[in-house]
């Protein structure tokens, strides 16, 4: 009964945690996600990126039972970028499951982004049937591509790489090199988020238990005789069949280019590598370029599985904060089981891409709703991946004007896709 439920949580502590404590907090994240790597070099990892301040425990006495916190992130949103709230380990521990403890959790959670002045919150989802209660919606999908050998083979018209010279590096020493690519593709894609020492610390952590069997991280730079202009960072494992032939594994962890002739110049030399029968890459965008690059795109064989789920905290604020891609007047009535400040009707009014300094406003209206959706919809559409119309065609948000749902659905989706390269 949800009222028994809600009682066996109020029985719970729910507190931020001490450094003391980060030890048994982390020890329910191993138990929740059946953790096998050693526990203190995993902990160090996480330190340099934790907050304190933004951690939730769940107590059982004295007894950690529950774990959550929050990462302040600056992520790119359509047109721009936004302080955005990356919710992260989220866990129960497995004796008390079942007892409202997440909710809790989540709820806590949630009202401290609020009244932080985050109007957005973010998060990978490991259990994808959790997180729509609570208001989150799939913003950003990824694919998984498996190229195998001899299947690599590009388009005839594909750009030819130009003056661009590659070279072998070791990822930590190449660090700068890289964000200089990084930094124009994470302004331009939403869905990314920046990084500082600490997270291109946190991306390129290469322990030793984590490569089953592979080689460390190795990073493949195209360059010209001014600048940098991708890269990859990669590792491969070595193997071979029974047969005798090669059948190593080259695994992408990330790949960013400026241009097409660098990034037809490091798909060209990773795919062609000796002594390897496959390449994967995960993670990468919807509209990945090698899809249309590709002889034979079905040779990528890829898979398309959801990234990042959404949150609106703050409906006007946010729908303010970012840009569209056309001009849209709309009023938008919201449902929101959580926050009672969300729910009502809003007008959204709204230049076009391009349109300079102009932004778009949000305010409360009385006018008759053009569109109805719930909150969880609106944050599916925020990042301009997911579209509006294909929420209404699974009835997930509905029009009382016709043609508002085509209306804003074009205004919100956003070019380039977004995208979420890195779990945080």
């Amino acid at each position: 009964m949800p009222g028994k439920k809600k009682d066996m949580a109020d029985a719970y502590t729910m507190r931020p945690i001490s450094e003391g404590e980060f030890r048994a907090f982390f020890a329910v994240i191993e138990h929740a996600f059946h953790a096998h790597h050693p526990a203190s070099a995993e902990m160090q990892h996480d330190l340099p990126v934790f907050e304190f301040d933004r951690s939730l425990a769940a107590l059982d006495g004295a007894e950690i039972v529950g774990t959550s916190g929050v990462l302040s992130l600056h992520m790119t949103v359509p047109g721009g970028a936004a302080p955005v709230a990356g919710v992260t380990a989220i866990a129960t521990a497995p004796t008390h499951r079942r007892r409202g403890i997440l909710t809790s959790l989540m709820h806590g959670q949630l009202a401290d982004i609020r009244d932080r002045g985050e109007a957005i919150a973010a998060l990978f989802a490991t259990e994808a049937g959790i997180y729509g209660r609570f208001g989150f919606g799939v913003a950003t999908s990824e694919l998984s591509l498996t190229i195998r050998r001899g299947e690599g083979a590009l388009l005839a018209q594909a750009p030819a790489p130009g003056p661009l010279r590659l070279r072998v590096a070791e990822p930590r020493d190449a660090r700068s090199e890289l964000a200089r690519v990084f930094e124009p593709v994470l302004r331009e894609r939403p869905g990314m988020y920046a990084r500082d020492d600490r997270w291109w610390e946190n991306a390129l952590w290469d322990p030793e238990h984590r490569r089953s069997g592979s080689t460390p991280l190795r990073c493949l730079i195209a360059e010209d005789g001014a600048r940098p202009r991708g890269y990859a960072v990669y590792s491969v494992r070595s193997a071979w069949n029974d047969d005798g032939i090669p059948g190593g594994v080259l695994r992408i962890r990330e790949l960013m280019a400026s241009d097409p002739a660098a990034y037809v110049a490091i798909w060209n030399d990773l795919l062609s590598r000796d002594l390897v029968g496959e390449v994967r890459a995960d993670a990468r965008p919807v509209d990945e370029p090698l899809l249309l690059l590709l002889a034979d795109r079905r040779r990528a064989r890829p898979r398309l599985v959801d990234a990042l789920w959404v949150r609106l905290v703050s409906v006007p604020e946010a729908l303010a904060g970012r840009r569209y891609s056309c001009p849209v007047d709309v009023v938008i009535e919201v449902t929101d089981d959580l926050f009672a400040e969300n729910a009502g009707r809003w007008r959204l009014r709204a230049p076009g891409r391009g349109a300079g300094d102009e932004r778009a406003t949000c305010e409360r209206t009385s006018a008759a709703a053009d569109v109805t959706l719930p909150v969880q919809s609106l944050g599916a559409v925020y990042m301009g991946g997911t579209t509006l119309g294909g929420l209404a065609r699974a009835g997930l948000a509905e029009e009382t004007r016709p043609g508002a749902i085509a209306a804003l659905s074009t205004a919100m989706s956003w070019e380039p896709a977004p995208w979420s390269p890195t779990v945080f």
